[in-house]
């Protein structure tokens, strides 16, 4: 992230996404803003609060699609969540605090991932003398070390040559095919315990084990494996031992206070506000859970308390019912920047289905390649695969890009299903291919509705 502007960020989105700038902006502009802050000196940066985001937009036009793309290019802890998930404090569920616990959670293997691949080299090492160990076994020394020095003395070289000759063979890949057996710690050795989940109980069973882990030795057990999977579990061994775990925990909890980001998906959901005599579980009730988690506060994690004034929350939803002003007031005020994302119509489903990295038809054409099928799309053909989607979209319910799915499918039907008996067959695919594949569909509104 450190060397990405915010117009790079945007080009990179551009790959993936069609369309949708404002958002994009919006999104690379945070993202950016997230390493100015740590530029800045500390008595300010502690008062410079993250600017969240409120994605405004219908269904399937590129609100967790930008989230998702975000992840990949953010280096920093990542979680993508669903506001329709939590219950109030007191409920049976999941509390709002959970995701805090969640995001350090991902930032704590991140952190163990990238210092297990600093030590990577050495653990190799580590590995294979442990692994040549077990293939050539250290030969006895002589009980009479005066009487026998020097035939020792010739017996140990002879023992030091033949394992450099081993050494050569297993990195030549020529022990492959040998197993050896070696000792692994069993990881099942620990009494099951059922905890019935409640609000906030959700990662007790992870405290449980942890402290039980330490009242119960380890086991291990004899594994019989050939040499390729034994170096793999001995690296995987070494790699561990040489990690500091405390400073990884450290690092874990200060990149979730400093450079956490959680996209808060189906915001909306949570948005509405009945009237009624007491206060509202599903809605109200989690929006004032939410509130000191995104306002600032400390939350208590296996890993310690973990300090949430920092996080960026990029919040999204369709709000087709609801309204952002439905919001509680306090909430909204924690949202300074909305950004409404554009439905989409005919010319951006040709351009879906044509520009992206991953566009569908070069999805399709790939999928259909591993059968020896060569699929090719005429210009025309796109347009009217286009023209359905946004046709049909208009006259039932508009899903966006996600009814180019379901268009494809029921188009590529038949060849999908004879591809393996075509083998290196190719098929062109017209308009004409399209319209009598899906005319007969979508002329019908309540075929559509049920095919389409």
């Amino acid at each position: 992230m450190d060397a990405l502007t915010p117009r790079e960020i945007v080009q990179e989105l551009d790959k993936y996404i069609v369309g949708q700038d404002d958002a994009k902006r919006a999104v690379a502009i945070a993202l950016r803003n997230r390493w100015r802050r740590q530029q800045l000196a500390p008595e300010l940066r502690n008062e410079v609060a993250p600017k969240n985001i409120i994605m405004i937009g219908p269904t399937g036009v590129g609100k967790t699609e930008v989230a998702r793309r975000l992840a990949s290019l953010a280096d920093s802890p990542f979680l993508k969540i669903e506001a329709s998930k939590f219950t109030e404090v007191g409920y049976v569920g999941r509390d709002v605090e959970s995701m805090i616990r969640d995001l350090t959670e991902l930032s704590k293997n991140m952190a163990q991932q990238e210092e297990m691949r600093r030590v990577e080299e050495k653990a190799a090492e580590n590995a294979e003398e442990r692994l040549l160990d077990l293939l050539l076994p250290q030969p006895p020394s002589a009980p009479d070390a005066e009487s026998s020095g020097n035939l020792d003395e010739l017996g140990q070289q002879h023992y030091q040559k033949t394992r450099e000759k081993f050494r050569q063979y297993l990195r030549d890949g020529k022990l492959d095919d040998r197993f050896v057996e070696l000792e692994v710690q069993d990881g099942n050795n620990l009494p099951m315990i059922e905890v019935v989940s409640g609000s906030g109980l959700e990662d007790m069973g992870i405290h449980i084990k942890d402290m039980l882990g330490n009242l119960f030795p380890q086991r291990k057990k004899r594994r019989k494996v050939k040499v390729p999977d034994a170096f793999n579990l001995l690296m995987q061994e070494e790699a561990q031992r040489l990690v500091d775990m405390d400073a990884v925990v450290k690092e874990a909890v200060r990149r979730v206070e400093q450079s956490g980001i959680i996209f808060l998906d189906e915001l909306d959901k949570i948005a509405g506000r009945e009237r009624s005599s007491g206060p509202d579980v599903s809605r109200e009730g989690v929006q004032r859970d939410l509130l000191p988690i995104i306002e600032g506060s400390t939350v208590n994690t296996k890993y310690g308390m973990v300090k949430t004034d920092h996080i960026l929350f990029i919040a999204a939803g369709a709000f087709h019912v609801s309204k952002p002003s439905d919001l509680i007031p306090e909430l909204q005020g924690r949202f300074p920047i909305r950004v409404e994302l554009q439905a989409l119509g005919k010319d951006d489903f040709v351009r879906i289905l044509r520009e992206p990295r991953n566009a569908l038809l070069k999805q399709y054409r790939a999928l259909l390649g591993t059968e020896g099928v060569e699929v090719v799309f005429s210009d025309d053909a796109i347009e009217e695969i286009a023209s359905i989607a946004d046709r049909v979209n208009q006259q039932t319910e508009n899903i966006g890009a996600r009814r180019l799915y379901t268009i494809l499918e029921r188009l590529l039907d038949d060849l999908s299903f004879r591809a393996s008996d075509m083998t290196d067959a190719q098929v062109g695919i017209d308009r004409q291919y399209v319209v009598e594949r899906l005319e007969n569909i979508v002329s019908s509104e309540d075929i559509t509705r049920y095919i389409l």
